[in-house]
């Protein structure tokens, strides 16, 4: 049902070359050029600039790239849930960032499989601003997500607070307070989430609240996986700023202590969003209600 020329435009941007989209797609390079030509022509546009034997996408070249993926992603999805329904076997698609992998949310996810035993869920663990893109392509079928936006096709469900906490060894000279000072966070060897992640972009945040920044600090790692900042943590080579949701197995096992952190209010929703015409409400509030039901035991 998509436009065939529509799968060689999308082969080419992610290889960057004609030759590769070709070879990836059984086809010859001059057919792969053809139709390129042929979606600029239908399209009045120009997709592609040319020079020095490299390829990027002009400004309407990216709108016609990201309908593209649009289109390409709502055929796979009726093609499924024809297949769904002809099997009657429910698919979905979730998407959760970095620190919810790392919570309850999961084991909530996995609960909810007992409600819908012919449910097949497939996880996928994205940056926030990458869950929102695939959401908004309908390669999505809902999300978890730090916070919410003000975009009006979107529907969110708080599904619980969370706050940033320091994490530290056990055995950590800080570990019997209850809060910790700026002069004493600033003695210590942090390990922080990478910069554009939620966790740090809100750390700094509440930094700058109080005429701080993070060149203040002794930043020593920056690391994406929050589990090698647990890792490295639990074997003393620093102390991080996390989720206290990321953070509670391990201090339940005794691997970790945490502690508030003077001034700084770092506090911040956990929502559950889908495109406001996702078709099953009814499993986002069998997933919410596991949650809240794991949370209360």
């Amino acid at each position: 049902m998509v436009d065939y020329r529509l799968y060689s435009l999308i082969k080419v941007v992610e290889n960057g070359s004609y030759v590769k989209a070709a070879r990836e797609l059984s086809l010859s390079q001059p057919a792969v050029s053809q139709h390129i030509r042929q979606l600029e022509e239908t399209l009045g546009v120009k997709i592609f600039e040319h020079a020095h034997n490299r390829i990027t996408l002009t400004a309407e070249g990216e709108i016609v790239v990201k309908y593209a993926r649009r289109m390409i992603a709502l055929s796979n999805n009726l093609k499924t849930a024809l297949k769904d329904e002809r099997e009657q076997i429910r698919s979905l698609t979730i998407g959760i960032t970095h620190t919810a992998e790392s919570s309850s949310i999961i084991e909530a996810l996995a609960a909810c499989l007992n409600s819908y035993p012919d449910m097949n869920i497939k996880i996928l663990t994205f940056t926030t601003d990458n869950l929102y893109k695939s959401l908004k392509n309908y390669e999505l079928d809902f999300a978890f997500v730090e916070g919410k936006t003000n975009d009006p096709s979107l529907s969110y469900i708080m599904l619980d607070t969370d706050c940033l906490v320091l994490a530290v060894p056990p055995d950590h000279r800080l570990a019997s307070q209850s809060m910790v000072s700026i002069s004493q966070l600033k003695a210590e060897k942090l390990i922080l989430r990478l910069p554009h992640s939620n966790t740090r972009v809100l750390f700094e945040a509440a930094l700058e609240s109080n005429g701080l920044n993070i060149g203040d600090f002794n930043v020593i790692m920056e690391i994406d996986s929050i589990a090698t900042i647990r890792d490295l943590i639990c074997h003393g080579f620093g102390v991080s700023v996390l989720a206290k949701s990321a953070c509670v197995s391990e201090v339940k096992r005794g691997k970790l202590a945490v502690l508030s952190i003077e001034n700084l209010s770092m506090m911040r929703e956990i929502n559950v969003v889908s495109l406001r015409d996702f078709e099953h409400p009814e499993i986002l509030r069998e997933i919410v209600k596991k949650y809240n039901d794991m949370q209360r035991r």
